[in-house]
């Protein structure tokens, strides 16, 4: 029917004269960076900033459900744990089986103390059925916050937070202890070398872009790590905000520019990677962030 109406109406129109409406264009879709969106390009290729394939178009954001096993069940602090992760489909429930690769791995896992005093990036191992397994010690009792950040083929790239108790002494109530932060900022000295951070503003605001400097002393022998030259982990002192981040700006050389917006004013703990001369370096710094006044 919608056929026969358009037909008609077409040919209406020029028998009074009228031209039928013009079609509309079709927009070109851009090809964008599932990490960066601001990344935007014409035609295939890879993000300059993180190195991910671009994709046409982006489906749009939707959370997968992570799934974390811990075994044995019941264990304590110093003891060896097996953990094993499965990533859910949203929609139908079934496991995720096929990931894309995040800078030369399926699967990064961050894990951190409630104290943020701890802190482990390392790379569960995919296993056939779709899901990843990782041995862990954890090396106190307490709260901590392991993190999986893997891309769904098919979906968006996921960072998923989920939170494991590390029990004590057999019969031992677990302690749960607040980050009691004080700001460390200036230089971070390194296996082997130095970082330096300067903030632009000097003291961060709450909802507005903050541009991390980080000076790097000796610069020579610089190498990229996981395909980035620097991975940074952003986490707020009651480690509900966790944010994993690459630099904005870098070429290799000893200053790389790190754009971040804190969502809340907190203090925040980042820790940045940096490989060089085949060693990775891990600086650590404690930024606190105001409101606006």
């Amino acid at each position: 029917m919608r056929i026969i109406l358009s037909f008609l109406l077409a040919l209406s129109l020029v028998q009074l004269g009228a031209q039928p409406p013009a079609a509309s264009p079709t927009v070109p879709q851009d090809y964008v960076c599932p990490m960066d969106k601001d990344v935007r390009s014409d035609k295939p290729g890879f993000c300059p900033r993180c190195h991910m394939k671009l994709v046409l178009g982006i489906p749009d954001e939707e959370e997968y459900p992570l799934d974390l096993k811990l075994t044995p069940a019941v264990f304590h602090a110093g003891e060896r744990v097996k953990i094993t992760f499965q990533i859910k489909d949203p929609h139908t429930g079934k496991m995720v089986d096929h990931f894309e690769l995040v800078h030369d791995k399926l699967f990064h896992m961050f894990v951190v103390s409630e104290d943020l005093q701890y802190f482990l990036h390392d790379h569960p191992v995919p296993q056939p059925d779709g899901s990843f397994i990782f041995d862990m010690t954890f090396p106190k009792p307490g709260m901590y916050r392991v993190v999986g950040d893997l891309y769904p083929t098919g979906g968006t790239p996921q960072l998923i937070a989920k939170t494991v108790i590390v029990s004590g002494a057999p019969g031992a109530d677990v302690p749960l202890v607040d980050a009691k932060l004080q700001p460390e900022l200036g230089v971070s000295h390194c296996k082997n070398m130095d970082v330096e951070l300067v903030m632009d503003p000097p003291v961060p605001i709450v909802g507005l872009k903050t541009l991390l400097f980080f000076k790097i002393t000796p610069a020579d022998g610089l190498e990229q790590y996981l395909s980035s030259w620097a991975h940074m982990l952003v986490a707020s002192d009651d480690t509900i905000d966790l944010v994993h981040d690459h630099p904005y700006i870098a070429d290799g050389g000893p200053q790389m520019q790190f754009n971040i917006i804190f969502p809340r004013a907190r203090t925040y703990r980042i820790w940045v990677q940096f490989q060089r001369k085949g060693v990775v370096n891990t600086a650590e710094f404690t930024i606190p962030v105001s409101e606006l006044k």
